[in-house]
């Protein structure tokens, strides 16, 4: 259970942190590639996901995971590029490029994070459950009284 939850405030982490993104370097994100868009598309999927996790649905998990190693290596690669731009010549963002770079780089940590718990929460079968009867559990199975009945030989 912890897990799951674990799980769930991770991915409103990356979304949160991929929406701030996403806001803060539209302007520079949107000049001529529209990796904008493609950041704001990982905002909604993590928000998505993380109402899927919320609800009990683990198989979104290993795609939770394969997304998030495909964003991690975005942030990996860009990076550095948004601390390059911390020079005169370069188009400003809303946000400094400087914190958006960090901000990244965080992402890049969170990604990391949120692989490794999908992974663990997928292994712990989440929808799997156990047959149960009703009762205190003592009226079902070995070690019953059953009224002073001896057991049959078989």
């Amino acid at each position: 259970m912890t897990t799951k939850w674990l799980i769930v405030l991770l991915l409103l982490i990356t979304a949160v942190l991929a929406a701030v993104i996403t806001v803060g370097g539209w302007s520079v994100l949107q000049g001529g590639n529209g990796m904008g868009f493609v950041c704001a598309i990982y905002a909604i999927l993590y928000a998505f996901f993380a109402f899927l996790v919320a609800r009990w649905r683990r198989g979104i998990l290993p795609l939770a995971a394969a997304l998030s190693m495909i964003l991690a290596i975005f942030c990996a690669v860009g990076a550095d590029s948004w601390f390059a731009r911390d020079k005169a010549g370069f188009s400003e963002a809303a946000m400094s490029s400087s914190l958006v770079g960090v901000l990244v780089l965080v992402l890049m940590v969170v990604q990391l994070v949120v692989i490794v718990a999908a992974l663990y929460g997928f292994n712990q079968g989440w929808n799997i459950e156990e047959e149960r009867p009703i009762g205190n559990g003592e009226d079902f199975g070995a070690g019953s009284s059953t009224g002073g009945a001896t057991p049959q030989p078989a």
